[in-house]
């Protein structure tokens, strides 16, 4: 197994920042109607619109799970406009390995929760926009 499939299996075996926020600026609940993988994600921003504290639940396979963990890493201290600019190229470094077209919904599943949280008009169509 290659390092990154391992690191993968690692943040799907222990996620950082599971749980939930109390008091959450944004929160958002997404599922895959293909899979039936879901992430609920809280953001909290504080008085100068970065990112405090971020947390998820979720259910699903290695690769979303992963996805949400990974990215919500990438979240902390970032501003507004940061988060509003990630995309799904961000998304595949992040995870570091080749992701088949079965498996791109799941690898981006935690895009769409970041989006919609933000109150973002998103779609699937807009997400897989490479």
């Amino acid at each position: 197994m290659d390092i990154y499939a391992q690191n993968i299996l690692a943040h799907y075996q222990q996620p950082h920042h599971r749980g939930r926020l109390h008091e959450p600026t944004f929160s958002q609940r997404v599922k895959n109607p293909y899979c039936g993988d879901v992430i609920e994600l809280d953001i909290s921003l504080d008085e100068q619109g970065k990112v405090q504290a971020v947390a998820f639940e979720g259910e699903g396979c290695a690769i979303s799970q992963a996805s949400m963990s990974l990215l919500s890493d990438e979240l902390i201290d970032r501003d507004k406009s940061h988060l509003e600019a990630i995309l799904a190229q961000d998304i595949f470094e992040l995870l570091g390995i080749k992701i088949g077209p079965g498996r791109i919904k799941c690898a981006l599943l935690s895009l769409l929760a970041l989006r919609k949280a933000l109150n973002q008009q998103t779609s699937w169509s807009d997400i897989l926009k490479v």
